[in-house]
């Protein structure tokens, strides 16, 4: 069982042979090879993205499709401490109702957690899980909700680590900085993140450019944004729009200038760098704060090995997509917690008090060990959930994103010290 009510009826998938229980593995169902008699409840979780095409909205649907695939794979194996693992998914259309709905489905259908997901609306979704004591593990970090909420268990550091992060990378070689993000909200929040990390560098504070989301043209953005660089550098961390405005920045952009481009993953990745042109990207050049090793390291082989046997194809899986990359450690960490617990059955309670008391995840290099005891956390009021606060330094180079530095570099300081 996954939750909170026991089924009494029987499993009658035990009765099937071997051939149909291996066919109906495939879409969740049947037995798994190598388990003893089924012994051992199966764990039923959900994974929710949008999954749209519409203008102004976000598009995640590898993120979904990594989870089902991470399915095929485990149970193949025998599941997760003979678990089977069975995975829902939900189209989150990028819409705070969508959010909603996604997350209602997810406490009627009993889910022990929500895994590796996407949504921008944390405040729609955390709510029915709050109320239903479900965890959130490894969501995408795009709600500032994520990083506050008793139930949310992250695995990186959200947009607040990326743009500390940003400032600390910019700081070593840019003498002014503009910043152009969202007027917004969560948009306010991020010239102080950004100049806490250029301050570490002793450099002088960004200068502030609002910028509507959704726009179809930034002229007058980038106009200031040259304007005030001279011969800096330029950040921008708009999401979707980011490719817009660095469209009106290049047009407006004098020859010869020197003021080098920037941004964060999420705004920027390496599916935008091969849209735009690979090696001849406008972005060719360009800073980007990372949470993860760059998706040519070797750290990354076992998930792509995975994508490579069993999505089948599935061309919406991209393992250089940062949704995707998050969607695997969130299971990484799901299994981690599901071993130590070692139990017949698998509940959502059981998994949130394994987890607040410390039960550690390795994701094999791919972040730092993860824990979310209270000791564990910032500890701040605005990103009280966050464990990791450690990001990566990364440079487009030939068309790809590479390291400018080995490593990880810790912001943690940084993410305490923001106004």
């Amino acid at each position: 069982m996954t939750g909170r009510r026991r089924l009494t009826s029987p499993r009658p998938y035990k009765l099937l042979t071997s051939v149909v229980a291996g066919a109906l593995l495939m879409s969740g169902c049947g037995s798994l090879p190598g388990l003893s008699g089924g012994s051992r409840e199966p764990v039923t979780v959900m994974t929710w993205a949008p999954d749209t095409t519409a203008a102004a909205a976000v598009n995640m649907a590898g993120v979904p499709a990594m989870a089902r695939t991470y399915a095929r794979w485990i149970n193949e194996r025998g599941g997760i401490d003979g678990h089977e693992l069975r995975v829902l998914t939900c189209n989150e259309q990028d819409t705070a109702t969508g959010a909603s709905k996604c997350a209602r489905r997810a406490v009627d259908e009993d889910v022990a957690a929500v895994v590796g997901s996407y949504s921008r609306y944390g405040r729609a979704f955390l709510a029915p899980l709050e109320g239903a004591g479900i965890p959130y593990i490894g969501g995408y970090g795009a709600s500032a909700e994520e990083l506050t909420s008793y139930v949310s268990y992250p695995v990186n550091g959200g947009q607040p680590a990326l743009v500390a992060g940003n400032g600390e990378q910019l700081a070593a070689g840019c003498e002014r900085v503009s910043i152009v993000r969202p007027d917004t909200l969560v948009g306010d929040s991020l010239p102080g993140l950004l100049d806490t990390g250029l301050r570490r560098g002793d450099r002088p504070a960004s200068y502030d450019i609002s910028a509507a989301e959704g726009a179809t043209s930034y002229d007058a953005e980038a106009a200031k944004a040259l304007a005030h660089a001279g011969g800096g550098c330029v950040t921008a961390v708009l999401g979707k729009g980011t490719e817009t405005f660095f469209d009106s920045f290049r047009r407006l952009q004098p020859e010869g200038s020197e003021v080098r481009i920037s941004s964060v993953l999420g705004s920027v990745g390496q599916g935008l760098i091969d849209r735009t042109g690979g090696a001849n990207s406008p972005f060719e050049g360009a800073l980007v704060t990372g949470w993860y090793p760059e998706s040519g390291d070797a750290r990354w082989n076992e998930m792509r090995e995975v994508i490579r046997k069993y999505a089948f194809g599935d061309n919406r899986i991209d393992p250089s997509d940062a949704g995707v990359q998050t969607t695997w450690i969130a299971y990484t960490a799901l299994k981690a917690v599901i071993e130590a617990m070692d139990a017949p059955e698998i509940t959502a309670g059981a998994i949130s008090v394994s987890l607040n008391r410390g039960t550690e995840v390795d994701t094999g290099g791919l972040t730092p060990v993860l824990r979310w005891r209270f000791q564990d956390t910032v500890g701040t009021a605005a990103h009280g959930r966050i464990v990791n606060g450690r990001v990566t330094f990364q440079v487009v180079r030939d068309g790809r994103l590479t390291a400018e530095k080995k490593g990880f570099v810790d912001v943690t300081e940084t993410l305490v010290n923001a106004r």
